[in-house]
């Protein structure tokens, strides 16, 4: 039997697709596994390259710890809102054209966002960064699912997860040492640009779709029928729920513990904070791992370990030893990037056809955890320090821990 024609996202035309996807021997993959490291850089670059600025942006602007959080939970806030417009459009224009404008239109934002002469301009060109990049997670879960084989998903998801955690860690080194030698507009300026090559060197690297089907018939009613379908599945909602919660105790932990670090008894500078945010290394290593793990050993166990290893960590930043408090911090990072890595892998396995919807949805969930969870982190902050923060991540990891165990609970028990 011949393999299925499809419709090329680039020129229109119809053409034979391999019927289970780009092996993980190939050329073609290794050229998309590099081009998705290099947009998941760019996302977490751009979008968390404010985090270690949070307390410069405390002292230019004369504004509290929960203030400075809004640089980054607007981002994520839009971010979260674009995804489902973007997973929407991408079924019709395709993905990779709309991943490169993301990603070029957000760094050009960030450059913006550098030169602001106001706190509320900054929060606006911040805020248009966000709804402007939600076109680079929304579709990149969504084209793996659809161009990988099977056997080769869990890594290359590991691999774009990875990615992220690249960019999450040049983002808070990078701009912490600029920061303390130069300033944090130059920080800023810095990445923005070094993002406009990312995004050059995304778009020559990405293979143009094989297996994607243009969708010019899908009307508002079609979308939001799709996305009703995923949400009344017996087990993504739950897949959803994890990355809302993961995500937000994550970046609870991230944004606050600079101002712990910068504070007695620690007294570290900016760039000292920012070495510790090296941790992220990490987090390549076990994001990568985890998906192929999850491939051979199946996803509840791993993603469970995840959640018992950021549980770990976070005891650990309790101490008030400094070392003891890099350590958490790893396995923070180690246990966050396992369970995602593993979570955002799952969805493409449950989501049948919709996937780009089904991605859409849970990247919704897993940015309103960083806009939403990690700005109410503040106020923990600011009323009760660091003990108040991490009983506040605490009760979300036992709340993620109970939606895991309820996931892998056979369909029928459940």
């Amino acid at each position: 039997m011949s393999s299925p024609s499809l419709t090329s996202p680039v020129d229109g035309t119809r053409r034979d697709a391999p019927s289970n996807g780009v092996l993980p021997s190939s050329s073609a993959y290794r050229r998309i596994a590099l081009a998705l490291f290099l947009a998941g850089f760019s996302t977490f670059s751009l979008l968390y390259c404010v985090q270690p600025l949070l307390p410069a942006f405390s002292r230019e602007f004369g504004i509290g710890a929960a203030a400075s959080s809004l640089s980054l939970s607007l981002s994520t806030g839009f971010l979260a809102v674009s995804i489902l417009c973007a997973g929407a459009l991408s079924e019709r224009v395709g993905r990779r054209g709309l991943m490169f404008a993301s990603m070029t239109s957000a760094a050009l934002f960030n450059l913006l966002a550098a030169s602001a002469s106001s706190w509320d301009l900054m929060l606006v060109w911040r805020a248009l960064e966000g709804f402007t990049l939600g076109g680079v997670p929304a579709v990149a879960m969504a084209y793996l699912a659809e161009e990988i084989a099977p056997e080769g998903l869990g890594l290359s998801m590991g691999l774009y997860v990875g990615g992220t955690a690249f960019g999450g860690m040049i983002g808070r080194i990078g701009m912490s040492a600029l920061e303390q030698y130069f300033s944090w507009r130059t920080a800023m300026s810095t990445i923005g640009v070094i993002d406009l090559i990312a995004a050059l060197a995304f778009v020559m690297l990405l293979p143009p779709s094989r297996r994607f089907v243009r969708r010019t018939d899908l009307t508002l009613r079609h979308h939001l029928r799709l996305w009703q379908a995923q949400l009344l599945d017996t087990r993504l909602p739950f897949v959803f729920t994890i990355g809302f919660l993961v995500m937000g105790a994550f970046v609870t932990v991230y944004n606050y513990a600079g101002f712990r670090l910068i504070a007695p008894p620690f007294n570290l500078d900016s760039t000292q904070c920012g070495l510790i945010f090296g941790a992220y290394l990490f987090g390549m290593v076990s994001s990568s791992s985890a998906g192929a793990l999850a491939d051979k050993l199946g996803r509840a166990p791993v993603l469970i370990s995840g959640v018992v290893v950021l549980a770990a960590g976070l005891a650990l930043t309790l101490s008030a030893s400094l070392v003891a408090v890099i350590a958490g911090i790893v396995l923070v990072t180690i246990g966050f990037f396992i369970a995602h890595s593993v979570a955002s892998g799952w969805v493409g396995r449950l989501a049948g056809s919709a996937k780009g919807h089904a991605a859409s949805l849970y990247l919704l969930a897993y940015y309103l955890g960083s806009s939403v969870l990690g700005s109410i982190g503040g106020a923990f902050w600011q009323h009760g320090a660091w003990p108040a923060v991490a009983a506040y991540v605490a009760v979300l990891l036992v709340l993620c821990l109970c939606v895991a165990l309820r996931v892998i609970r056979p369909p029928a028990e459940a």
